[in-house]
């Protein structure tokens, strides 16, 4: 069951909507807010149906949340579709802004060249878009050293040509509800896994691309980290992890490491998958992990099939 508390948290999204409030895209232009809160009920899109909620959880939003609907490239005619994007910010708002600003650009930019849409662009953007962040670190390294301990863990999905690419870098995740048409039934099918050190798979990756360094990851109050500091071991931003001219000062001390390292110690290189999609493919769901600590795959897919609009919708949530 779902609780009673997300369920007053993600309910806002289906509410009906007010008489006047709505724009001629079929849904209300801005969103709306209550408090921490901020939630957009239904919108539409190339593909279909939409809906967001953003639950803020601190004073500061470090989060950021996009939908694009249309050109996938920068020239004319090139391809259209969908474009979602769920930035989870950490140690705060730059990298995820940052990357809300530029990564569909870049997307737009490797269509272009590339002739269309694929896995290889997208992985072409997402590691353009670390390389320019990485600038815009170096640029503000003496007056801003914070910048360099700012990340964001990437989730995106493309619906393009009806095939759909989910690419993710860090510990949000995009699951499907699928119908399963010999028992009538909603299915969750999870499209992408997490970069997060509590998963063996990722420790045993860790090790693997770290062989000489046996404190890679760490146990440190029964939570696994990568040195000891963090918990995703992929994201864009977190120069301090990636590049050895900033584990020093001014660099605050609790992110500088005792020893010096040769190699990216984190990666922004995502995980892509790519597969068609079909008649029982009823919606996406795209969220950080703040909604995975508390819904089960199926508990989300059966929570968004329970509500008035269910077929052909995409809801995003980011805590």
């Amino acid at each position: 069951m779902v609780s009673m508390s997300l369920m007053r948290i993600v309910s806002p999204c289906w509410k009906p909507s007010v008489e006047g409030e709505n724009s001629s895209n079929g849904g209300d232009a801005a969103g709306r807010a209550e408090g921490l809160l901020w939630y957009k009920d239904s919108g539409q899109h190339v593909n279909g149906e939409f809906s967001m909620a953003v639950i803020q959880a601190n004073n500061l939003l470090e989060d950021y949340s996009q939908l694009e609907s249309g050109p996938l490239s920068s020239v004319d005619p090139g391809p259209q579709g969908t474009f979602v994007g769920v930035y989870d910010g950490h140690g705060g708002p730059e990298a995820a802004r940052f990357v809300n600003e530029r990564l569909f650009e870049n997307i737009k930019k490797f269509t272009s060249e590339n002739n269309g849409m694929s896995a290889d662009v997208i992985n072409k953007a997402f590691l353009a878009t670390e390389e320019e962040f990485l600038s815009l670190v170096k640029n503000q390294w003496l007056h801003k050293p914070q910048i360099a301990s700012v990340g964001a863990c990437c989730l995106v999905g493309v619906v393009c040509s009806g095939v759909l690419y989910i690419a993710n870098a860090g510990d949000s995740r995009a699951v499907l509800g699928r119908l399963e048409r010999a028992i009538k039934e909603i299915k969750a099918v999870q499209l992408s896994y997490e970069h997060n050190a509590s998963i063996e798979s990722v420790r045993e990756e860790l090790h693997s691309l770290h062989p000489d360094d046996p404190h890679i990851v760490v146990l440190k109050n029964k939570v696994w980290r990568v040195k000891g500091l963090i918990q995703v071991s992929r994201s864009i931003g977190d120069a301090y992890l990636k590049r050895a001219e900033y584990n020093r000062e001014p660099l605050l001390a609790k992110f500088r490491l005792p020893e010096p390292f040769n190699t990216p110690i984190l990666k922004a290189e995502p995980t892509i998958l790519v597969q068609k999609l079909y008649p029982e493919d009823q919606f996406l769901i795209f969220a950080s992990d703040g909604l995975w600590e508390h819904l089960s795959n199926q508990e989300a897919v059966d929570f968004v099939h329970s509500c008035p609009r269910n077929v052909g919708l995409l809801f995003m949530i980011s805590t």
